[in-house]
């Protein structure tokens, strides 16, 4: 998928480093809309459509968390990357809770902001070139899409994130196995710090909850090692 099929939400409050990010991921093929509040973005969220969002966290009117709730509530699918001057763990993994994909620490490089983009944009629109049948997995009563990131259970459908998605598929290829924690760090987070391991348990309490309607369904910890999703036949 090109870079120009990707408009972009940009929600930055200070003016400069908003005018210098819109004509950067213009320049790199991303068309994006400037909004300098949060009332003005999620106006815009739901007048026009959008690809991808980036949303600094602290803004006047509606701040980024405020906009990133109203915006999960219309979609769960649209990736949401957090700028925030703050470097505070307690309001990342807030952010992380949300739904958000990412985040950047200010200051940061723009050639950063790009590869984390792509990233997300590779893990959310990642498809398999062979049969369609293989993204699709039964987790006991739960059906998992994988190319559309889908857990289906009755007439129930959740919308998984990219990193949720990416979590289940490597649990559930390791199922009633240990997944290693460092492994999986490494493989989705790319690199095991305690900070990445901490958002880790914020996504595996999140997935517990998505899967708490099949009680033959468990994801448990294990001490010192790592996690096992238990389904028990």
């Amino acid at each position: 998928m090109e870079n120009n099929e990707f408009k972009v939400l940009l929600a930055e409050d200070d003016h400069n480093l908003g005018t210098i990010l819109k004509a950067y991921l213009e320049a790199k093929g991303f068309p994006t809309k400037l909004c300098v509040n949060g009332q003005e973005a999620y106006d815009s969220f739901l007048k026009e459509n959008f690809d991808f969002c980036i949303l600094d966290v602290m803004m006047p009117v509606k701040d980024g968390f405020s906009l990133a709730k109203d915006i999960r509530k219309e979609s769960r699918k649209i990736p949401i990357l957090f700028l925030t001057a703050k470097s505070l763990q307690e309001d990342i993994i807030e952010g992380l809770k949300i739904g958000a994909d990412d985040y950047l620490c200010k200051p940061f490089s723009m050639e950063e902001l790009l590869l984390r983009m792509k990233a997300i944009i590779r893990r959310t629109h990642q498809t398999d070139s062979g049969d369609k049948k293989e993204t699709i997995h039964r987790i006991g009563s739960y059906t998992f899409d994988t190319s559309r990131q889908l857990l289906k259970i009755g007439n129930e459908e959740i919308k998984l994130t990219s990193k949720e998605a990416e979590l289940l598929k490597l649990l559930y290829d390791n199922a009633n196995e240990v997944l290693d924690r460092s492994l999986a760090l490494n493989r989705i987070w790319h690199n095991d710090s305690y900070f990445n391991a901490r958002s880790m348990d914020v996504y595996v309490a999140k997935l517990r909850k998505c899967l708490k309607d099949d009680p033959n369904i468990e994801i448990i910890n294990i001490h010192g090692k790592g996690f096992k999703l238990a389904i028990n036949k």
